[in-house]
């Protein structure tokens, strides 16, 4: 297998996903949302082939308190009973070194798709210290305004402006992108 061709499956377990935004103001508090699949296509050596697709789910947010998960989840906010996942599919890598690029992609939320650029860093790739896997991890930030996707609730005491961090772990997986996603 051509080394460009190399496959990797996230690591749900090591992979984090936090968001931030206003809350009346007063302060900017954290949530948590899980990756629950997903697939990677990247050689360090050479990113032109590189891709990604992953699905985010929504209905697992933590936001530190139950109440506030479900609140977060009703049908005027997240609506995570009729849109449960947040899917992202890259179109394209922008490098800008050995080590930063811009994932240029489509993010889907509440069952509307927009555009997404994703600065990132790419940490390393290497085995683990106990050898089990060869892992590849990177770093990377967003920043989208909630209304583009539809949800506009409680503007007057929810912030606009979603920032999300990007913490992520890929083990490699030759059988983790599928078939139908064979490269250009």
């Amino acid at each position: 297998m051509p080394a460009h061709a190399a496959s990797w499956r996230y690591d749900t377990a090591h992979s984090q996903i936090l968001f931030s935004i206003s809350h009346d103001g007063f302060s900017r508090p954290f949530g948590r949302l899980h990756i629950t699949k997903g697939w990677l296509r990247f050689d360090p050596d050479d990113w032109s082939h590189a891709a990604t697709e992953l699905d985010i789910d929504l209905a697992g947010v933590d936001m530190g308190d139950d109440k506030w998960n479900q609140a977060v989840c009703k049908p005027n906010l997240l609506d995570c009973d009729a849109y449960r996942y947040a899917h992202f599919v890259s179109t394209n890598v922008e490098r800008s070194d050995d080590h930063h690029g811009i994932l240029h992609g489509t993010l889907t939320v509440h069952g509307i798709s927009r555009p997404l650029d994703i600065p990132f860093t790419f940490n390393r790739a290497a085995q683990t210290v106990y050898g089990m896997h060869k892992v590849a991890g990177f770093s990377a930030t967003a920043q989208f305004k909630r209304e583009d996707f539809g949800i506009r609730a409680f503007s007057n005491s929810i912030g606009s402006t979603v920032n999300v961090w990007l913490e992520l772990e890929a083990i490699r997986d030759d059988q983790a992108v599928p078939d139908n996603k064979e490269q250009p």
